[in-house]
């Protein structure tokens, strides 16, 4: 039986690490495909596996992510089992059967009431400078302040180009750029133009000719 192993990191940011991850994967004769950012997609590996003739495919998430990520990666292998079942799968030692939950639900239907949404930079910068603990700050304080998606909708987006001024942070629909937005600044911002709607002028990024 052809078999085969992959790597799947399960963060957002995982792809900055892609390099580090082929390597390990070429010392294992595994491959590596994203579950979020980055490429292949988990998908897209899976597909291609699949052509090659390959039997039995064993997937290995790698906690680079929040823990919610791992029921996800469950629920795309799950996704993808359904409509190849030729292919044995199996994550974490146990069989993909086809019968995870799928990845619809009514919950995700609708577009959420929000009356911002904050674009957190995870580029390969901005990470490096510390936006994944500027992110966690972010989430932390709007649960503090009882917020949720339908209140403030935060999304992680890959490079969002002035990395000089990393970590980068956006609000709209007011486009409001931030930079070097640390964790301790994280409390006046929401408190002060999330809340209130006064953006802070201290850590204020101007569009130029604006």
């Amino acid at each position: 039986m052809s078999r085969a192993v992959v790597l799947v990191p399960l963060g957002v940011d995982a792809e900055r690490h892609a390099d580090e991850l082929r390597a390990i994967a070429a010392a294992t004769g595994a491959s590596v495909a994203f579950l979020q950012a980055g490429t292949p997609s988990l998908a897209d590996e899976l597909d291609r596996l699949a052509g090659t003739g390959t039997q039995r495919i064993e997937l290995v998430g790698l906690g680079l992510g929040a823990p919610t990520a791992r029921s996800w990666l469950r629920r795309v292998a799950g996704h993808w089992q359904r409509e190849n079942d030729a292919v044995e799968l199996v994550v974490a030692g146990r069989a993909v059967t086809g019968d995870e939950a799928p990845l619809t639900s009514p919950a995700w239907e609708d577009v959420p009431g929000h009356a911002r949404q904050v674009l957190v930079c995870r580029g390969p910068r901005c990470s490096a400078r510390g936006s994944a603990a500027t992110a966690a700050a972010l989430d932390a304080e709007l649960r503090r302040r009882g917020l949720g998606d339908d209140d403030v909708l935060v999304t992680q987006t890959g490079c969002l180009f002035p990395c000089n001024q990393g970590p980068v942070l956006v609000v709209h629909p007011d486009d409001i750029w931030y930079g070097d937005v640390r964790p301790g600044v994280v409390p006046d911002l929401v408190g002060e133009h999330l809340v209130r709607g006064r953006p802070l002028a201290e850590r204020r990024l101007h569009r130029p000719g604006a």
